[in-house]
């Protein structure tokens, strides 16, 4: 337990080890799971619970708590709810804070007597005595479900997966840290990045709101607000940088030599290139790269007449998760007959997305495939 302010305290939990979170992020720096406890003059509130394996230690963190009378639920996945069914048995006074659309799911999961539910609506607040509790609805961030907490008198905004960072670190707060900030990215990238609509239109009402720190679900509260606001920003902003991502595989070095002529020409035009070799895909990285590329060129040898199966769930996480760029291209090596370009180009159903000339040689690339690189490369330069 860990005081943030007078009467509010952090009683979350630390999963040093976990390495991977919901089968698709790497998790490298770990997890946490922030909870928190608020008391008031005339009651107290738990804002979020946590993963189901640290039921034991959140109860031993409120050990001295004799009356629970809220349990602020802002969104119904396990991390946030897995200690719910406990707690509501030891405190039978505490009543259930959420949304309808937050109800509705806790009873998928819990099947919990509606009489345990107090239901609430954009706006609505919470008197805990000398603490105030306010409840904005802010659905697909990254749930239907989702719902922040200001608390007034402390300028506090709880902010449930919004600015939050697989990170565990035992200082509380981020700080000037930029690793939280990179950590935050991916996290974007990866929860977030498909609901930027939703969430620019989430962030101008934040900037409305008298904040000194945001405390989210997931990593280190940030103590500077601005900070991580400025970078959601411009990661849900149209901007993108001077960058081409190019996720390849290669099997027998074809590939890879087309995409070192392709890095290489888009060098000489001043263009910076990233290529990612999927053979162990990196969905972090991934996800970044969604974020700030102009263009992406798919690159894979032909495997069984298509694209290889790890360039294929390249494709299938960016038509997920939406990226920005609007120019993209195949490239790659085959035998003979191939369907590739079809299939990659089937996937991404962003019809707004122009895709220049492919190019596909055959066997190892030689000088007609540099020259066709070359033209290529002149394209993507053209529309930066």
């Amino acid at each position: 337990m860990h005081e943030i302010k007078p009467g509010v305290q952090y009683v979350g939990a630390f999963d040093w080890n976990r390495r991977n979170f919901d089968s698709m992020m790497q998790t490298p720096d770990g997890v946490t799971y922030n909870s928190y406890l608020i008391k008031g003059e005339t009651a107290t509130a738990l804002i979020d619970t946590v993963e189901p394996r640290f039921v034991e230690g959140l109860l031993k963190d409120l050990e001295g708590v004799r009356r629970l009378d809220y349990i602020v639920i802002q969104h119904t996945e396990q991390d946030h709810t897995g200690a719910l069914p406990v707690l509501l048995n030891k405190y039978p006074e505490a009543k259930i804070v959420c949304v309808a659309k937050a109800q509705t799911l806790l009873q998928y999961w819990f099947d919990l007597p509606t009489d345990r539910y107090m239901i609430v609506k954009d706006g609505d607040s919470i008197d805990l005595g000398g603490k105030t509790l306010t409840f904005y609805a802010m659905p697909w961030v990254h749930w239907a479900d989702t719902m922040v907490s200001y608390l007034k008198e402390d300028r506090i905004l709880f902010t449930c997966d919004l600015f939050g960072a697989h990170i565990a670190q035992n200082e509380l707060f981020a700080g000037d840290d930029e690793r939280v900030i990179t950590a935050a990215k991916q996290y974007y990238g990866v929860i977030m990045a498909p609901y930027r609509n939703f969430i620019t239109k989430h962030l101008e009402r934040i900037a409305a709101m008298e904040v000194d720190l945001i405390a989210p679900s997931h990593g280190p509260l940030h103590d500077q607000p601005a900070k991580v606001i400025a970078a959601y920003r411009e990661w849900t902003s149209d901007a993108t940088r001077n960058l081409v991502l190019i996720p390849y595989v290669t099997m027998h070095d074809s590939t890879r030599l087309m995409v070192e002529m392709l890095v290489e020409e888009l060098t000489k035009r001043g263009v910076t290139a990233l290529p990612l070799d999927m053979a162990t895909p990196d969905t972090n990285r991934l996800a970044v790269g969604f974020i700030d590329a102009k263009a992406i060129v798919w690159a894979s040898p032909v495997v069984m007449a298509g694209a290889h199966p790890n360039v294929l769930y390249a494709a299938l996480f960016a038509n997920y998760l939406k990226p920005k760029a609007k120019v993209m291209a195949v490239i790659g090596s085959m035998g003979w007959g191939s369907k590739m370009v079809e299939q990659l180009t089937g996937i991404i159903g962003d019809p707004k997305v122009e895709y220049l000339e492919p190019v596909i040689g055959k066997g190892i690339p030689r000088e007609k495939e540099r020259e066709a690189l070359a033209l290529l490369a002149e394209s993507i330069s053209q529309k930066f």
